[in-house]
């Protein structure tokens, strides 16, 4: 039963429409189901005759009841169909329908919850792409966690996926940590030399300069100052990077390709774009410099390529890595970006639509900040003046884990409190705990039911005769909108609504499990508990599913 129950009443509600001669074949409704929070109201209700009222000219109350009168159920999938209110339609369904979601979490497995949604559709995600002058920070953390997160539901979701980090690895940052490093190396040797007003500060820089010192201070000392400035800036940009990559991997972050802004450069790519764009118009000259006309593609203004000095901007090279993406034959390309780039979104877009490619297949996340705290009390920190907590000092304070659950925890435009004392508690209020505590606990249980002799449990029929109390059939219905929330998360770029699931899930279990009197699973009454086996192995499938989809282990003991 791979479709499952809420695409299957998308399904029956497409034919009725087409049944019902409401509208063209070639142009089905967007049908939206939601889960009413009244369990009067059905399993699933929509407001698609609400939607479609005007367009038939019709109250939505009798679009309603023409899409009833014409739905087929030959699966016997619905118990009740009505309409409520205005013109919602609430489904109600057989409550026998649930058992084979239950079947099918065993059935499918690591499996369950993937889906075709995605139809292979090509899809490039860069994230992170942090400039190599510094060691990533917890906003870098967000950032890597939510890109390494969609990723993987994209994957799920039958999409076909590659990761690219972009190397800023030119232009005058670049330049400016080869100053840094240089200054401190020169004080170091004891010379007099103040490092420049928008130099960086941090220990870092010093630790860098000692260790160049050791291996090139003879030759570093005796060349040319640029010269030794563009040495500085290679090596510490390249241990820079070093460190990025350890980090990420520490942290369970991949990528498919690491992309270098200087080989455009080197390719003659960035040139290329300049010149089709001075030939085709898109660019102009003007006081000197070579300005793009992005305020035609919407932006609100037009943006230099080339300052009047006659070096290249930013700009000029993301035009050209985004055309080099699209070269690539992706069908899609998603950028996971700092909110600090939001100015740069309708500019990016603009160079897209100026290359002849549709602004919809770039789309652009804004992650917001995260406010570091400790104990509700906030850490300072400053980029600039060297005193940040690194996304390395996180990891090792409050674990992988935690860190890559919490950053999830909150709309990636949302700005989000990450308290580092919670992510060490091992209580209800630590969120990611709440969640593993629930394959910990259910993996204990399933290890005392083994040593009492029940191992390999498959499906009786006889299990709906003892799995049906209200409880229990709300935890099949948790589980069966697992497949859904993976697909939304796919389709909506939402990787949060995982671990809101896997929350929502672990509470339900929770309340189950600690109301002993009506919920025990191992007791005396041998079929029972054969069948609450096979629930909560079912629970503990889809919450290890879940939380390997977000990069978090489902540990068996706590």
């Amino acid at each position: 039963m791979k479709a499952f129950l809420a695409p299957l009443i998308q399904q029956a509600i497409a034919s009725a429409v087409t049944a019902a001669h409401l509208q063209p074949v070639d142009h089905p409704p967007s049908i939206a189901l939601e889960i009413p929070k009244a369990v009067s109201h059905g399993d699933y209700s929509t407001n698609v005759a609400m939607t479609m009222a005007r367009s038939q000219k019709a109250a939505p109350y009798d679009v309603a009841r023409i899409i009833i009168d014409h739905i087929d159920d030959p699966d016997q999938l619905l118990s009740k169909v009505e309409v409520a209110g205005p013109g919602f339609i609430n489904f109600f369904i057989t409550q026998k329908k649930w058992y084979e979601v239950l079947r099918a979490v065993h059935d499918e497995d690591k499996a369950y919850g993937t889906s075709q949604v995605g139809g292979g559709e090509r899809v490039q995600i860069e994230f992170v792409s942090a400039n190599p002058t510094g060691p990533l920070h917890v906003g870098h953390g967000r950032c890597a966690a939510v890109g390494e997160t969609l990723a993987g539901i994209l994957k799920a979701a039958g999409y076909e996926v590659q990761k690219e980090y972009y190397v800023n690895d030119s232009g005058r940052q670049i330049r400016t940590l080869g100053e840094s490093v240089f200054v401190r190396c020169q004080q170091l040797v004891g010379k007099t030399v103040d490092l420049p007003k928008e130099g960086y500060q941090g220990d870092y820089i010093k630790d860098l300069a000692r260790t160049l010192l050791d291996t090139e201070g003879d030759r570093l000392m005796n060349i040319p100052e640029d010269q030794a400035v563009e040495l500085c800036a290679r090596f510490a940009s390249e241990q820079i990077l070093a460190e990025i990559r350890e980090d990420l991997t520490s942290f369970g972050v991949s990528f498919d390709a690491w992309f270098s802004e200087q080989s455009l450069s080197e390719s003659g790519a960035v040139e290329s774009v300049i010149a089709d764009g001075k030939n085709n118009g898109t660019m102009y000259e003007h006081e000197g410099a070579l300005w793009f006309r992005t305020q035609d593609y919407g932006d609100e203004k037009d943006r230099v390529v080339v300052r009047a000095n006659g070096l290249n901007t930013y700009f000029a090279s993301d035009i050209a890595y985004h055309q080099d993406k699209f070269k690539r034959k992706f069908d899609r390309i998603i950028d996971v970006w700092g909110a600090d780039h939001h100015g740069y979104v309708s500019r990016v877009s603009a160079s897209v639509q100026a290359l002849g490619i549709d602004a919809d297949r770039l789309n652009v996340l804004l992650i917001q900040l995260v406010n570091l705290l400790r104990d509700g009390k906030p850490v300072t920190m400053s980029t600039r003046a060297g005193e940040f907590v690194t996304l390395r000092e996180v990891i090792d304070e409050v674990g992988r884990d935690a860190a890559r659950f919490l950053f999830l925890l909150r709309h990636y435009e949302s700005p989000l409190d990450f308290d580092l004392e919670l992510a060490k508690k091992q209580s209800n209020d630590n969120p990611v705990y709440y969640v593993q505590y629930v394959h910990a606990r259910i993996s204990n249980i399933l290890k005392k039911a083994a040593a009492q002799n029940y191992k390999r449990i498959s499906w009786n029929e006889k299990f709906s005769d003892f799995i049906n109390l209200p409880e229990e059939i709300e935890l099949i219905k948790l589980m069966a909108q697992y497949p859904e929330v993976v697909s939304q998360s796919a389709l909506l770029m939402e990787p949060h609504r995982i671990p809101f699931y896997l929350k929502e899930l672990a509470g339900a279990f929770h309340a189950y499990y600690h109301d002993r009197s009506k919920h025990q699973v191992i007791s005396d009454d041998a079929e029972l508990t054969t069948a609450r086996l096979y629930l909560v192995a079912a629970i503990r499938m889809v919450i290890r599913n879940g939380l390997t989809l977000v990069g978090v282990s489902a540990p068996k003991r706590m």
